[in-house]
């Protein structure tokens, strides 16, 4: 019989241990290894095939002989020099032997039971079949921890056949053979192995050697993507743990896995879930719960990366054993106190996995199955304020998982939709994020119906109502016992069922109600009820979150933009009231930056109003179209031209819009002609070629009947017209002579309302520069004819030759709106007349550079090119290049200066300058003026002054709004004339109109972001608006600083320092300014400007002693994010702000700096962080303390000065008293006498000497009687002149009676001292 086979802790180690176990008993080990690595191979061959030979040749046993034993030691230990072939024959004998003598265990368990009688042949047959089976099972792992670490040294797996071949010779299909190895393993340990190791259970170190080599493939993560293998390794951990009551080491192991290896932990819960299920043992899952949760939540909070690996385990297991993890979670509600966010987000994914999973199916009382549901629940509600937004976030998702899973009440509904609305105003995104995919995922699986509209859920629940109060008086008797049961437990035994039961009823009596005669049951109609409630009170929720998506479309974050606009398309789904509303504060967003933004409101656009047939597409477009304000328009265009580029929008929509712009479908009304003809010119914008097809149709529609029906029509015809493709508008002009009449009717008619007339006179003098061949000899024909039309019969002449006094009396009698209609012509056309002039000069030189390039081109290619070259450089030299630009640039200026310069006897728009200042026209005459002075230099110096007063003292708002759009376009076109009135430009700030500030806002926003406009030190005007009071405003305010902070290097920070200065001057309210600088500050990201800032504030301490100003210095302070580096420039910067620290509120300041710095500082930063925190409490009290006794000695010098005064006062008392205070005197003159003399030859006390005194002193002159009192006549007492005061009359009033007993008194008192 062999001697045992005993485990080695590596394979190494079987030939270096020669003692065996360290007992006396040999043990199987190899005496004559062959050193394989250094045979031919030839030899190396034959050997290995010798050996395999042996073992399949042999019985199973043969491996315990000693030669056998060496050849297969030799051959594994060398395993990796071997070729592939030759490994895959020892490999496939190992394996196959091993899987023979499993079969042969059973039945030689079999044969031991059936005869006990031969004992001695029965246990050398055991002993013989452990040793095989141990030998076996050690080097086939062996083997695979060789080949594995093989691999991990050479990715490719590359192997040469000894230099016969020269090209490498790819690894056999190591993989297959891996995963049999493992199964076959596995199958070992899940095998009867109790006769073989007997009842001491099996060996120790056999075990240990498979768990070691188990969870070293564990670690390795392209095994664990072999699914053979995976599930091998799997069954070996369960069968030792489970099967062999290896659960400690097991447990302690797989923890160092999931700390050590993410990857690593969904395997691992499949291992410990599998293991319970294949032997019905939760032995190993509660003991790694259980240790879990023994585990200090500090070490979690250390170690990141193992908290969040043990967070996903508990998870998994949660999902896969729920049952089994509802038991034992109690065990880790405890770490929800722990500062790990990450275990408490794990903890809030189990709860949600066994909220929706664990309490199914489940025998046992129903009650507190509930019960266990509710706590848990109630615990995620909790959790939604945790301090740490991750975990906010975290329990949000679970809830919008327990929604899809069904596992939410309708009695807990309403309460997780408040907490979800509640968390739409979190501080962070992510939180925010999670709470709109909520609400979300709750609307699309609401259990209230497919409508949400509240009006609907009033009148069904009031009608149900009705019934169920006619039902329960004829019921009073029989349902007595019921109604004395809240309603909530009725809801609440009915939770899992409400929502199921009546649906479908509650659904049916939207469109019939003959649903409510069908319900009969009583029950049936309070559980409907209550569920109406339900739904009620969650579409009231839903409705009032309008205003509040609309505050997050406006968001800095995209996914609040993003998720807003999918809550806001649920929300129109299921008929919100305001959803429609809402949704269309969204489409001004499709001029953002942000490409995700953009696609989102694409996509919802595309959705809602295009995804329908062609009719119903026109028709919600051009009812979207009406609706729009001009902000709305600009970006309804945008989106209409872009669609139409992408072929979104059809031809078949196309054709649809001009059915209802020419009244081919009945019912249209006229001001939907209009809505789809503003469609079709956004169209245009993108493809001219739509307007094309129907351009008799625009004109006789547009400027036709129909448009005095609807006034808005003309305009936009207009605008079709400008639209127009260059081949269109020549088409147009030669086809058509009407239109220009009816563009010069609707100019100087009357017809048009005249709110409603400047929009339509704008669009037709643009029309007019647009399309007319010559438009200034058409323009002057319609400024004449305005003019005659303002002055009736009268011409021109009559009015601008006259005497100033008759031309007065006659604008008195003009009409005021038909002169501001003509004021309006004659400077729109001259606006539009520079343009013309500034195009027609771009056309010229257009049709220059491309002459001069096609002659360049056309040149014969055999001329001299010497001589060519020579003569464009002598012509340079000249130059005579930049003669024709000259003179065409000097052309376009005197033909600028013509449209308004009075001296050209031509000129027509020049005469009509003194209507400019008739007092009853100023909005007209003002608007006209700015208009003019944006075409002349000279005009626009010589009128700014009138302008900025005007901007100023005017009392109307509208003018001083129009003045202050027109000072951004004059700051434009000429800046350096605008540059000396910056200043005023920036008082339009102060204005008391809400809209005066916001165009003022919109202007200098304009000018500063477009680098028009210089940042100078008035800045401090617009951070002001921050917090104006009009919400609007301040969010433009915001906007502008936020668009500000990315230009360049951020100009904010340099600002900075200049707007603290000025704004601490202006008498803000401490919560305005601190709003407004904190976020300013929060605008700064780098780290080098906030460490900069903190010297630039540090600085401004030193020359500053205003109490209010060291704390709007210190808030300020306060508000930057500290680095390492900008925390020391602070310490050494303490000096500056030293003498600041006796107040309060400063150095509550600095310590909010102190506490910010300590939560993400380390240790040793944070060491540093207290100590200069002590420093400041110690400095601050030091302050307090000199600061208290300045105060004292203050008061201590003005009670000297009182005293003072009293005993002069005193000592001219006595000189003329009467003989009754002589007597007095005389007692006391002794005593008063001697302290004198003491007092005089004592030498100066200190100040805490004489409060000694004055402390003991006190008691004494309180006791004494009124005549005492003057002996209070002692330095430095305190109260001294309260006292005199109150005690003086009766001195002087003292009788001769009373004298006795005030001597006797005085005489005790000299005794007792």
């Amino acid at each position: 019989m062999s001697p045992p086979f005993v485990f080695p802790s590596s394979l190494q180690d079987l030939e270096r241990d020669t003692d065996g176990d360290g007992d006396d008993e040999p043990s199987l080990r190899p005496q004559n290894p062959i050193a394989v690595a250094v045979l031919r191979a030839a030899d190396l061959e034959e050997f290995v095939k010798g050996v395999s030979f042996d073992l399949s040749d042999k019985e199973l046993f043969c491996i315990e002989e000693q030669e056998v034993f060496d050849g297969i030691y030799s051959v594994v230990r060398d395993f990796n020099c071997l070729p592939p072939a030759l490994k895959f024959n020892l490999v496939e004998t190992l394996r196959s032997n091993l899987s023979v003598l499993l079969p042969n265990i059973d039945s030689l368990s079999r044969a031991s039971m059936s005869s006990p009688s031969d004992a001695t042949p029965i246990t050398d047959r055991i002993a013989s079949h452990r040793n095989a089976l141990k030998i076996y099972s050690f080097f086939l792992l062996s083997i695979t921890l060789t080949q594995e670490s093989a691999a991990g040294n050479c990715t490719g797996a590359k192997v040469t056949a000894h230099g016969r071949k020269k090209n490498p010779v790819y690894a056999w299909n190591w993989e297959a053979q891996r995963g049999r190895i493992m199964n076959l393993i596995a199958n070992s340990l899940e095998a009867d192995l109790s006769l073989l190791f007997g009842p001491g259970g099996t060996d120790e170190r056999y075990l240990s050697f498979v768990s070691k080599c188990t969870f070293v493939l564990f670690e390795n993560q392209n095994v664990l993507k072999d699914d053979d293998t995976k599930n091998g390794l799997c069954r070996i951990i369960g069968a030792i743990a489970t099967k062999h009551q290896r659960i400690s080491q097991i447990s302690a192991s797989i923890l160092h896995l999931i700390h050590k290896f993410d990857f690593a932990v969904p395997h691992l819960a499949e291992t410990v879930a599998s293991a319970e299920k294949k032997f019905g043992d939760g032995s190993l899952a509660i003991s790694l719960i259980r240790e879990i949760g023994r585990t200090d939540p500090k070490d979690y909070a250390r170690d990141n990366a193992g908290a969040d690996n043990v967070g996903r385990f508990l998870v998994e297991l949660a999902d896969r054993l729920p049952k089994l993890m509802s038991t034992n979670v109690g065990v880790l509600i405890p770490h929800f106190g722990g500062e790990s966010y990450k275990i408490r987000n794990a903890l809030v994914g189990v709860l949600g996995k066994l909220a929706a999973k664990a309490f199914k199916d489940v025998e046992g009382d129903s009650n507190a199955r509930l019960r266990s549901k509710q706590a848990m629940l109630e615990i995620l509600i909790e959790r939604c304020r945790d301090v740490s937004a991750y975990t906010r976030s975290r329990v949000l998702q679970v809830w919008a998982e327990l929604c899809e899973e069904n596992s939410i009440s309708i009695g807990l509904w309403n309460e997780v939709a408040s907490v979800a609305s509640g968390r739409l105003e979190d501080k962070s995104a992510i939180v925010r994020k999670s709470a709109l995919q909520l609400l979300i995922t709750m609307l699309q699986h609401n259990p209230f119906g497919p409508q949400l509209r509240i009006l609907t859920f009033e009148a069904t629940l009031e009608k149900y109502k009705e019934k169920l109060q006619g039902m329960e008086p004829s019921n009073s008797n029989k349902d007595e016992a019921t109604n004395d049961c809240s309603p909530g437990e009725v809801i609440l035994g009915q939770d899992e069922s409400v929502s199921d039961s009546c649906l479908a009823s509650s659904q049916d009596q939207n469109d019939h109600d003959a649903t409510i005669v069908d319900i009969t049951n009583l029950e049936q109609i309070r559980a409907l009820v209550a569920s109406l409630e339900a739904g009620l009170r969650f579409s009231k929720c839903i409705t009032s979150l309008m205003p509040t998506l609309v505050q997050l479309l406006a968001s800095s974050s995209a996914t609040d933009v993003e998720n807003s606009i999918l809550l806001l398309m649920r929300c129109r789904q299921f008929q919100i009231e305001g959803s429609e509303a809402a949704l269309r504060k969204m489409l001004p967003l499709v001029f953002s930056q942000d490409k995700s933004i953009y696609e989102a409101v694409e996509s919802a656009f595309i959705t809602i109003y295009t995804k329908k047939t062609p009719t119903e597409t026109a028709k919600s477009l051009l009812n979207l179209a009406i609706d729009c304000s001009i902000g709305d328009l600009a970006a309804l265009e945008s989106l209409v031209s872009s669609l139409v580029s992408k072929a979104e929008i059809s031809s078949s929509t196309v054709s649809a819009l001009w059915d209802y712009f020419c009244f081919n479908i009945n019912g249209v009304k006229p001001v939907q002609s209009r809505g789809a003809l503003s469609i079709l010119c956004m169209a245009a914008k993108s493809s001219p070629a739509i307007l094309g097809t129907h351009l008799q149709d625009i004109v006789d529609i547009g400027f036709g009947r129909w448009a005095k029906e609807e006034p808005l029509l003309a305009r936009t015809a207009c605008l079709a017209l400008q639209r127009l493709s260059e081949e269109d508008k020549s088409k147009l002009i030669n086809t058509s002579s009407r239109v220009f009449a009816a563009l010069q009717s609707l100019i100087t008619s009357s017809s048009l309302p005249e709110n409603i007339w400047y929009g339509a006179a704008d669009k037709a003098i643009g029309t007019i520069y647009s399309l007319h061949p010559a438009p200034e000899i058409f323009a002057t024909e319609i400024a004449k004819k305005s003019l005659s039309s303002v002055f009736s019969v009268l011409g021109t002449e009559n009015v601008s030759n006259g005497d100033e006094t008759q031309n007065d009396a006659f604008l008195s009698s003009v009409s005021p709106s038909k002169l501001s209609r003509f004021l309006f012509v004659i400077s729109h056309i001259a606006l539009n007349h520079l343009v013309y002039i500034e195009t027609s000069v771009k056309k010229i030189q257009k049709q220059k550079r491309k002459n001069e390039k096609s002659q360049s081109t056309s040149e014969d290619i055999q001329s001299d090119v010497s001589k060519t070259s020579e003569a464009q450089g002598i012509n340079a030299e000249l130059g005579l290049g930049a003669t024709i630009d000259i003179t065409i640039e000097s052309l376009a200026e005197r033909a600028e200066k013509e449209i308004v310069c009075c001296s050209s006897e031509k000129n027509l728009i020049g005469h009509c300058g003194p209507f400019i200042s008739f007092p009853e026209l100023q909005a007209s005459a003002m608007l006209a003026l700015c208009k003019l002075m944006i075409i002349d230099a000279e005009f626009c110096e010589a009128n700014l002054q009138i302008l900025f007063t005007v901007a100023e003292n005017s009392p109307s708002q509208i003018v001083r709004s129009n003045c202050t759009i027109a000072l951004g376009d004059l700051a434009v076109r000429f800046p350096n004339l605008l540059e000396p009135w910056t200043e005023y430009i920036y008082a339009r700030l102060r204005d008391p109109s809400a809209s005066v500030r916001k165009n003022a806002v919109l202007v200098i926003s304009h000018l500063i972001l477009n680098d028009m406009m210089k940042v100078k030190g008035y800045i401090y005007e617009m951070a002001v608006r921050i917090e104006d009071e009009d919400e609007r405003i301040s969010s433009l305010a915001k906007l502008f600083f936020h668009e500000l902070s990315k230009k360049g290097n951020n100009p904010i920070y340099n600002l900075l320092p200049d707007i603290l200065g000025r704004l601490c001057n202006q008498h803000l309210k401490e919560e305005t300014f601190c709003n407004i600088m904190q976020f300013l500050i929060c605008s700064i990201k780098k780290d080098k400007q906030m460490e900069a800032l903190v010297d630039k504030l540090c600085n401004r301490f030193a020359g500053v002693n205003d109490v209010r100003q060291w704390e709007y210095i210190s808030y300020c302070l306060s508000q930057l994010t500290f680095t390492e580096k900008g925390l020391k420039k602070l310490i050494d910067n303490f000096k500056m702000f030293e003498h600041a620290l006796s107040e309060d509120s400063v150095m509550n300041h600095f310590r909010s700096v102190t506490s910010k710095c300590k939560k993400f500082a380390k240790p040793e930063l944070k060491a540093f962080i207290e100590e200069f925190e002590e420093k400041l409490s110690k400095v601050h009290e030091e302050k307090k303390e000199q600061e208290a006794i300045t105060k004292n000695a203050e008061a201590h010098r003005q009670r000297m000065g009182s005293l003072d005064e009293f005993l002069v006062t005193k000592e001219v008392r006595e000189s003329s008293g009467n003989s009754v205070e002589e007597e007095t005197s005389e007692v006391f003159d002794p005593s008063a006498d001697s302290r004198t003399e003491d007092k005089e030859n004592t030498p100066e006390r200190s100040d805490n000497t004489c409060t000694e005194n004055c402390q003991t002193s006190t008691p004494f002159t309180e006791s004494e009687d009124g005549g005492e009192e003057i002996q209070s006549a002692q330095p430095a007492r305190k109260g001294t002149r309260s006292r005199a005061k109150k005690t003086s009359d009766p001195v002087l009033e003292d009788t001769a009676d009373s004298a006795p007993a005030r001597r006797a008194t005085c005489s005790t008192r000299r005794q007792a001292r």
